[in-house]
């Protein structure tokens, strides 16, 4: 694809208004590590939800969700869209629980829920393995995408791609280190108008390259590919069979630790939520992030996957469909734009995983184990260099790598099984801390011998549904045989914990009892209520705009309506009971 020079100076703009945004916030970053890396708990929260969003909309997405596409048509989109259950579970029964934690990173966590040796071990040993191992990992397969991207556009090859990558993670690194936090949330706000601006102004053009909606439907039906336009897939497909598909709904998305979609909230989710206003602002900035990620944003994604089908059938490596799709059909007056909207994908999400992934080798173990009694401004330097590290290490790993989805399910496989003690530590006072690290030393060690010993592939459907339901179910008996077999935690963390974020009396009463000044939180009910009605509100919204957009008008309507209506129950059942919420 050829630049021109306007092109050229449009990202250049790009760049040098993302730098100014980090010199502007230099000051306020530099302070100490509690406005570098939560802005001084004083977002709002739809300026933290947005940032979820842009977080989540990396270059790899648009490329990933091509390659479902052409996999697996619509429906491929399952692999992601189950986590909608779990999302909405954060929103309401998590995210004001965090906020009122009041901790700057959720490993930190681990040192109030439980404590001694073995939550400061667990708290050091999660942030070492999330902050550089698995935090590398997603950082590389953001960097692949952008190498897949610069491959087809510049012509040149992976490693002069990988040299171009270091380039911009030296500029986004530098606005991380400059702004912390703030920078971040400021440029992900820009980066967001652009990129999802530019995507569906290439839905438009890929979609007017075949005809329009009609024509396209035509096409795919005339090509043996009709069946792409299903929203649910054949359960007697290779690629999703009944069993798969079961795993996903049944287990995936509460039995699974993944980035962006932890059970119960975690990271970078978790780091908004930390440094939102209140705990109104932290649920509505999740509750949006939720809406936008899975209802509103996918579509012009899906469009050009579908579009893409038509005009590159074939491909050996289907995720870069979407990129020829832009190099073929996208006007040359808009070159530039979509580039700094790649270029704002890639930064955004980078930007993000730095800022976290520093926060856990900083906070939780630099200041935690080896230099306790510094100067803010000396934590604040070592966050600088802790996020240089980061994006070296992650330029390297991409290097690597070469399918963005298979490391998504190796990412999905090996946190089989953790979910549920995540979710449980909230609400059941017996958990310790060595129900979590057995859970993660269980998980990974059995996940890795089935693949490696058992001869199972996760990139293999019913292999995959195996490996979750064995890794699952050993993975449960493991931590609950080590919770039962140790002993819980003294009753002074316990009332300490209970007094400080007032879980849900179920699960609490023994310690409740100890603690009869602290008013008991019996909001359950409700929140399954608009926990329920979340998952509508999605779904519907998700599934009325693609009726739509496919032609399928009445239906769609109908779809949307049910969205609204779930979301105006959960509006008057929170407006009523106060979304501060300690039940009376």
């Amino acid at each position: 694809m050829q630049l021109t020079r306007l092109d050229w100076a449009i990202v250049a703009l790009y760049f040098l208004f993302n730098l100014a945004i980090g010199l502007y916030y230099k000051a306020r970053a530099g302070k100490n590590i509690g406005e570098f890396f939560l802005s001084g708990r004083n977002v709002p929260w739809w300026l933290a939800g947005t940032s979820m969003v842009a977080t989540t909309f990396a270059a790899d997405t648009p490329l990933v969700v091509t390659g479902l596409v052409a996999k697996g048509g619509i429906a491929g989109n399952w692999l992601w869209w189950n986590f909608v259950a779990g999302g909405m579970l954060t929103v309401f029964f998590y995210a004001r629980l965090w906020r009122r934690a009041g901790v700057m990173t959720d490993v930190e966590f681990a040192e109030i829920r439980y404590a001694g040796p073995p939550a400061a071990f667990l708290r050091g040993f999660r942030a070492l393995y999330l902050g550089i191992p698995i935090n590398c990992i997603v950082l590389g397969w953001v960097n692949l995408a952008m190498v897949k991207i610069l491959v087809l556009i510049l012509g040149v090859t992976k490693f002069q791609a990988l040299l171009i990558i270091l380039g911009i993670i030296a500029i986004t690194s530098l606005i991380s280190t400059l702004s912390g936090l703030w920078g971040v949330l400021v440029t992900d706000l820009l980066q967001f108008v652009i990129k999802m601006g530019m995507v569906i102004v290439l839905a438009v053009f890929a979609v007017n390259a075949v005809g329009g909606i009609e024509g396209m439907k035509l096409k795919l039906a005339a090509s043996g590919r009709g069946a792409a336009l299903n929203f649910f897939p054949d359960l007697n497909s290779a690629w999703m069979p009944l069993i798969t598909f079961c795993v996903y709904l049944g287990l995936n998305w509460w039995a699974t630790w993944y980035p962006g979609a932890e059970p119960g909230g975690g990271g970078y989710v978790a780091q908004r939520m930390f440094c939102a206003r209140d705990e109104k602002h932290s649920l509505l900035a999740t509750l949006w992030f939720n809406v936008a990620h899975y209802a509103l944003r996918p579509w012009p994604w899906i469009l050009v996957g579908l579009a893409a089908l038509v005009l590159h059938p074939g491909l050996k490596d289907p995720e870069t469909g979407y990129i020829l799709v832009m190099i073929g059909q996208l006007p040359a007056s808009l070159r530039g734009l979509m580039v700094a909207a790649f270029a704002a994908a890639y930064m955004s999400t980078v930007a993000t995983q730095l800022n976290w992934g520093a926060s856990y080798l900083v906070n939780d173990f630099y200041k935690r184990f080896v230099k306790k009694d510094a100067s803010d401004r000396h934590y604040v330097r070592a966050s600088q260099w802790a996020t240089v590290l980061l994006a070296v290490v992650s330029a390297v790993v991409a290097f690597h790598f070469e399918s963005i989805e298979g490391l998504w399910k190796l990412l999905i496989v090996t946190g089989a099984g953790t979910g549920l003690v995540l979710l449980l530590r909230w609400y059941w006072w017996r958990i310790n801390a060595w129900s979590e690290v057995s859970a993660m030393i269980s998980a990974f060690v059995v996940s890795l011998a089935m693949q490696m010993g058992g001869g199972f592939n996760s990139d293999d459907p019913r292999d995959f549904a195996w490996i979750m339901i064995v890794t699952i179910s050993i993975t449960t008996v493991v931590w609950l045989a080590t919770t039962f077999l140790t002993r819980p935690e003294s009753d002074a963390t316990l009332i300490a914990f209970y007094r400080r974020t007032r879980p849900s009396l179920v699960g609490w009463r023994r310690v409740a009892a100890l603690a009869p000044d602290v008013v008991p939180s019996r909001d359950g009910w409700h929140n399954l209520l608009d926990w329920i009605c979340g998952a509508a509100l999605i779904y519907g919204w998700l599934f009325g705009i693609g009726k739509l957009l496919l032609g399928h008008t009445g239906l769609g309507i109908l779809l949307i309506a049910i969205g609204m209506g779930a979301g105006a129950v959960i509006y008057w059942d929170l407006s009523r009971r106060g979304w501060k919420t300690v039940a009376e």
